[in-house]
């Protein structure tokens, strides 16, 4: 056999054997990935604390109102006198002036007509408003039972339900995830004991939202001083043999 034709021969040989050493690397690094899939397992760590609110908004309305427009500067005089007494009951409440706002007066004019739509009466009223933003949240309940005194002596009051937040979630935040993450370890843990394995490194993380509720429900977070915050992380380990 020429060299020729040697050559020609040991051409394709070379071509299969390389084929055949890429498939077998393409079949064992799938094989790879696939125990490295099968052998993770996905948990859920769960974290928990109750605290209270920092940060309370109420807004407190007054009105006055009138049905002489001849006596405007009378029915604004009123409407300061109230603001005024309004202002007084808070700061003996305890809050400082830093935490009182007084905001704009508000005008509407009320028709009142009959069936052939004939004007037989009109009132001028001007409503008020104070908005209330303290650290004190618990001061703020007792300064809205006080305000039923000023109701006692004709002050017409809207006494608006308070808001009341948590703004301190960065300060906790890293130990709830460290508590989430180690409660998901847990669980990997009794999960590979039934398996029979053992719980290696994290392979993924992926971090819930971080969720603020009322005390005892399950939508609002404003209304209670007592609140409850949740964090769910899912994470990934690793499992050996």
């Amino acid at each position: 056999m020429t060299q020729s034709a040697t050559a020609n021969l040991l051409l394709p040989a070379l071509v299969v054997a390389l084929g055949i050493s890429g498939a077998g690397y393409f079949v064992s690094q799938t094989l790879y990935n696939s125990r490295v899939a099968i052998n993770t397992a996905d948990v859920k760590g769960l974290a928990e604390r109750r605290v209270e609110a920092d940060r309370a908004y109420w807004q407190v309305q007054y009105r006055v109102t009138g049905s002489n427009r001849n006596a405007m500067a009378e029915l604004y005089r009123r409407s300061q006198q109230d603001r005024e007494r309004v202002i007084a009951l808070l700061k003996e409440s305890g809050f400082d002036e830093g935490e009182v706002t007084p905001g704009v007066v508000d005008f509407d004019r009320l028709e009142f007509r009959n069936n052939s739509q004939e004007l037989v009466e009109e009132k001028f009223v001007l409503t008020g408003t104070i908005e209330v933003e303290t650290d004190n949240v618990h001061q703020v309940s007792s300064a809205r039972a006080r305000l039923n005194e000023l109701i006692a002596v004709g002050v017409d009051i809207q006494n608006n339900q308070p808001a009341y937040h948590f703004t301190k979630l960065n300060e906790i935040k890293p130990a709830m995830l460290k508590e989430a993450t180690t409660n998901a370890r847990l669980a990997a843990n009794e999960f590979a004991a039934n398996a029979g394995v053992q719980v290696g490194g994290i392979r993924d993380a992926r971090q819930g939202g971080f969720i603020i509720r009322d005390v005892g429900e399950s939508y609002s977070d404003t209304v209670k001083i007592e609140k409850d915050v949740r964090v769910v992380t899912t994470i990934t380990f690793y499992l050996t043999d």
